[in-house]
């Protein structure tokens, strides 16, 4: 999945009296990529104990940003202590380059330490992954290591009875035992291509599903996969480096070649009683989600068609394979998938769809289906499920669209009114115990960063995890008082008739002074670019130095219906643009705007955004900064470009059009092309193809690559330059603001 850089825009903080007495100072480049974080302590992975009597937590460092230690905070208590010293265990080994990439595709690529755990359902132990090797901590943070060996051991998993540990090495499925502490494979020796209980390159980075293995919910059985890679195209990958470059041969299954052939397999702890699971006589297809059934006797399946218009639900025996279709849901475009299947112990299940235009929950039993909630919003996710009771929590936006609330819904009593847990107008995501009876709420909005907090069922808080309270003591303090607030607005679609959101911040001018603007795109289908969140001090600072901050969400982007997504379908590049340009028109209307001063920057989608603004509408902004661009919607992957824009074997002229590459003579405006040298998600090559035909065309542009650096361009020190980078090219081009 194309990664979403953009940066979001900063906001005025509701500021306790202890912190009124602190003078402002000015935000520097470097204070914001220093440590400890400006955002406070905002956690990764933060996960409930399966007793519900800890949170668990990664932090990261007060002097290193990038490495966390393993906490845990005793709700009852507000007691917090850390479990595991990453710089006390572990070996500094290497990394495999397998598990780089596992880390790129889930974006940790930047982080050092303990990046991922495991809970054992025991509750008293975790397993933690460090260094390619597997170690066992207890709460009184005794650390046990289970594997020494050179091959990495990949997706690390406690068995949900906690009798095993399960892990990939050398593409071989292992299962060790805890009690004796050894380990066999069961699966077989195969070739290079193939692997057991790993998920392919196309699930980890389009899917969203990172994991090739399941246990039984009573350790009777294993679901794994059997990825066979030897059809897949081979792209040799050059990660040039400062001192050397290395390639990789990598299998990546471009747009209109062949993916990886994706099986399914179910056997006992040791191997035996081995079947295959029938997904269907057409193996073209995305194994997108498994789960098990509450009683162990099969798994529910969720198989999408190459086309993506189609998603079978398959019940598998766990014993035999044997497949039994249980619903299908289909699309005149696309189909989005989600992890809200739940199985129910009754035998029914829940699950979410876009049929009705909007993605909504709903209730499968016995073949037939129930509507849970409906309407004119969007269901962002299933948080969880309190059987007992009948309830489901879930997220989404059904106030505003920028918003995103936290709700409970009785599934027994269909029709019934979502009752919102959380503040209005605040963004919330929340995971959940098994039971269902207890939550982890992170709640920001732009007056607060990121609060973690335990609620019960009512949604009451029973205790804080991180206030993150402003208060005089935060690492946000000097710079909050002077805070701007962002304006939050709808301005009319290139239609005529569609409203599109937008996020806008202003800094102090005097009358009738017009300021420059940096237009802050990303545009891509699976993301939404105007939010009401805390976000990063970046465009804070952008502000201070006397920039207008903006961003417009266009048509094509989720959080609205697919009525809003589907003019991009099989025309990417083409709505977006459209009404990036009515954004930039209102924009320029603005008495506050200078209109010969309108930069626009983006990453990623957004890069390749920032291209087809320039081609399309030369002069309209005064230069452009474009990071790491898709040039070719079939130089990129299979699930992404495909979904969008269907087969390129079928569909050439659409791909032609949605390019980067075929109006390049078109740009007459500034532009500063940037690109990480390690890329392995959107490849170098989009690039240097890009840079070619503009040498080719002798169209002047300027250029700023980042040896050894991947998608995301990284680092303290490197984060800073490239923003420095970024403010003397704007500068050079007329469109940095006058002295402050």
């Amino acid at each position: 999945m194309l990664t979403r850089a953009l940066l979001l825009a900063a906001a005025t903080f509701a500021f306790p009296a202890t912190a009124q007495t602190v003078t402002p100072q000015r935000l520097t480049l470097d204070r914001i990529f220093a440590s400890p974080a400006l955002t406070g302590k905002v956690p990764r992975t933060a996960k409930l104990s399966p007793d519900g009597k800890l949170v668990t937590l990664l932090r990261n460092r007060p002097d290193d940003i990038e490495r966390y230690d393993l906490w845990a905070i005793d709700p009852a208590t507000g007691q917090a202590r850390m479990l595991v010293d990453s710089k006390k265990v572990g070996s500094g080994a290497e990394l495999s380059e397998a598990e780089k990439m596992q880390r790129e595709r889930a974006r940790l690529s930047g982080l050092k330490g303990i990046v991922a755990y495991d809970w054992a359902p025991d509750g008293q132990h975790i397993l933690v992954p460090i260094d390619g090797d597997l170690y066992l901590a207890d709460l009184a943070g005794t650390v046990r290591r289970l594997t020494d060996t050179k091959a990495s051991e990949l997706d690390g998993t406690v068995s949900e009875k906690g009798r095993f540990v399960s892990f990939v090495r050398d593409n071989r499925f292992h299962v060790l035992d805890l009690a004796s502490l050894t380990d066999r494979a069961i699966t077989p020796e195969g070739a290079a291509t193939t692997s057991w209980g790993l998920a392919e390159f196309i699930a980890q980075e389009e899917l969203s599903r990172f994991r090739g293995a399941w246990w039984a919910p009573d350790d009777s059985r294993i679901a794994l996969t059997k990825v066979d890679e030897s059809g897949v195209e081979v792209a040799t990958r050059a990660s040039i480096g400062a001192d050397k470059t290395t390639t990789f041969e990598q299998r990546y299954p471009r747009a209109g070649t062949a993916n990886a052939k994706v099986d399914l397999y179910l056997m006992n702890p040791d191997g035996s009683g081995m079947v295959k699971a029938d997904l269907g006589s057409n193996p073209d297809v995305y194994l997108a989600r498994v789960d098990w059934l509450p009683d162990a006797s099969g798994l529910i399946v969720q198989r999408q068609s190459r086309d993506q218009k189609t998603l079978d639900l398959i019940r598998i025996d766990a014993r035999t394979g044997a497949a039994t279709p249980l619903l299908t849901d289909r699309s005149d475009m696309w189909i989005n998938l989600n992890d809200d299947l739940k199985p129910l112990k009754d035998g029914s299940f829940l699950f979410s769809s876009e049929r009705s235009g909007y993605r909504h929950l709903y209730r499968w039993t016995k073949g037939r289906i129930t509507p849970l909630t409906s309407g004119p919003w969007v269901v962002d996710k299933l948080v969880g499920v309190d059987e007992l009771a009948g309830t489901l929590f879930f997220t989404a936006d059904r106030e505003r669209s920028i918003d995103n609330g936290y709700y409970r819904l009785d599934y027994r009593r269909p029709g019934a009114k979502p009752v919102l847990l959380t503040k209005p107008q605040t963004s919330n995501d929340a995971v959940m115990d098994k039971s269902g009876r207890l939550a982890l709420v992170t709640t920001n909005y732009p007056g607060q960063p990121a609060q973690v907090w335990l609620a019960d069922g009512t949604g009451k808080r029973l205790a804080w995890v991180e206030e993150n309270r402003i208060d005089a003591t935060h690492p946000w303090a000097p710079f909050a008082a002077a805070q701007v607030t962002p304006t939050f607005g709808r301005l009319t679609a290139a239609d005529g008739v569609t409203q599109l959101d937008y996020k806008l911040l202003k800094p102090a001018l005097a009358p009738g002074q017009r300021a420059p603007v940096l237009v802050h795109v990303y545009g891509g289908p699976q993301a939404q670019d105007v939010t009401n969140e805390f976000v990063a001090p970046l465009d804070q600072y952008l502000v201070q130095q006397g920039y207008v901050v903006f961003a417009v969400g266009n048509r094509g982007q989720e959080g609205r219906g697919t009525a809003f997504q589907k003019p991009a379908y099989r025309a990417l590049g083409g709505v977006e643009v459209a009404d990036q340009l009515a954004g930039l028109a209102w924009l320029k209307q603005q008495g506050f705007v200078d209109p010969a001063k309108v930069a626009v920057f983006g990453w990623s989608y957004g890069g390749y955004m920032t291209l087809k603004l320039l081609q399309a509408a030369p002069h309209a902004y005064a230069a452009g900064i474009a990071v790491a661009p898709v040039v070719r919607w079939n130089l990129y992957d299979t699930h992404y470009s495909e979904h969008y824009m269907g087969d390129p074997r079928t569909g050439r002229a659409a791909y032609d059009k949605a390019d980067a590459l075929h109006d390049t003579a078109k740009i007459a405006d500034p532009l500063l092309l940037m690109h990480g040298m390690a890329d392995d998600n959107v490849l170098f090559q989009n690039s240097t193809e890009f840079m070619a035909k503009m040498q080719e065309e002798k169209i002047p542009f300027e250029t700023m690559l980042y040896p050894g650096k991947t998608h995301a361009i990284s680092g303290p020190n490197v984060s800073v330059f490239l923003y420095q980078t970024i403010e003397r090219f704007l500068a050079r081009n007329g469109v940095a603001p006058a002295p402050r």
